[in-house]
């Protein structure tokens, strides 16, 4: 088999009480949650990307060049510190950052391997609940001097992400109050020119005694009528939608690039209370002039021709 290198990431974990804070146990496919060492080689667990790019499966042995004092060895003619390790097991977490990235095996292995000794690069925290991770990281910043440690959540970790989804969210409103405003003056548009061809009938219901509220009560009813079906039948599209994402995942996503199948897709009833509640108010107000337009026709002007 030909030689294939990779950069990767190399963190080492302790395995006290089995403990498996990074669920590598559960995402195995292949081999077993194994990281002791053994009485040969020491042993790591790759990612499926990973393994696949360097053609490995359980059982095989690779080796891990180390960074450290690698200009050392450059400077002295000599060959860098390097360490085999066989390989016990592999896993899918559908993450391809690290499973593509990272390949994990005992502390004491990736200490003596990366130059730390018996020191430590940083220590990892799973919490039951993530939106604690906060609250989490103030308490531990007061207790602790920031200029020696730096305590990063997973929000800090993916911070361009989140901002970038912040900013997604914000144009997609954009977008939606443009759609609704557009539709406020085709609302507006359109009860204007029925008021206009219809201004002889207005002017024979005003000359019979309809009064002028009731003229406006009737294109006011007319514009909320309009209003409402249309904001109904984007409320059931929008249902229909998310019904067809959630049973059969119309809009599937690359698995090998993001952690989930799927476009994640979720129901905010607030997000519906208030999109419902702003477009039957700017259909009232879309209404509202052109009624009170009808109601202000003069009879005798406009039947003067009749």
């Amino acid at each position: 088999r030909d030689q294939l290198t990779q950069v990767i990431n190399l963190k080492g974990i302790q395995t006290l009480n089995n403990d498996d804070i990074y669920d590598i146990k559960s995402k195995l496919i292949f081999g077993e949650y194994d990281l002791e060492n053994g009485k040969q080689l020491p042993k790591a667990i790759l990612g499926l990307p990973l393994a696949d790019r360097l053609q490995t499966i359980v059982g095989d042995t690779i080796s891990l060049i180390s960074p450290f004092g690698i200009e050392k060895s450059i400077l002295q003619y000599t060959l860098p510190k390097t360490q085999k390790f066989i390989v016990t097991g592999i896993y899918n977490s559908k993450n391809n950052k690290y499973d593509s990235e990272y390949i994990f095996s005992d502390l004491k292995t990736s200490q003596t391997l990366l130059g730390y000794n018996n020191n430590y690069q940083g220590f990892d925290v799973k919490l039951d609940d993530i939106s604690n991770a906060f609250s989490v990281k103030e308490n531990l910043q007061t207790k602790l001097h920031d200029n020696i440690f730096s305590i990063d959540t997973w929000y800090d970790f993916h911070k361009d992400l989140y901002s970038v989804m912040q900013i997604e969210k914000l144009v997609a409103y954009l977008i939606l109050s443009l759609i609704i405003a557009v539709a406020t003056f085709n609302i507006l548009g359109s009860l204007t020119m029925s008021v206009i061809q219809k201004k002889r009938d207005i002017g024979i219901l005003r000359s019979m005694g309809v009064t002028e509220n009731s003229i406006k009560r009737i294109f006011m009813y007319e514009g909320l009528l309009i209003g409402i079906l249309g904001t109904a039948a984007g409320l059931l599209l929008g249902l229909f939608v998310y019904f067809l994402q959630i049973q059969y995942k119309i809009y599937p996503l690359d698995p090998t690039q993001y952690k989930i199948d799927a476009l994640p897709i979720q129901i905010n009833f607030l997000d519906f209370i208030i999109i419902t509640f702003i477009s039957l108010l700017l259909s009232y107000f879309a209404s509202y002039f052109p009624a009170k337009r009808a109601a202000k026709v003069n009879p005798l002007k406009a039947i003067k021709w009749e």
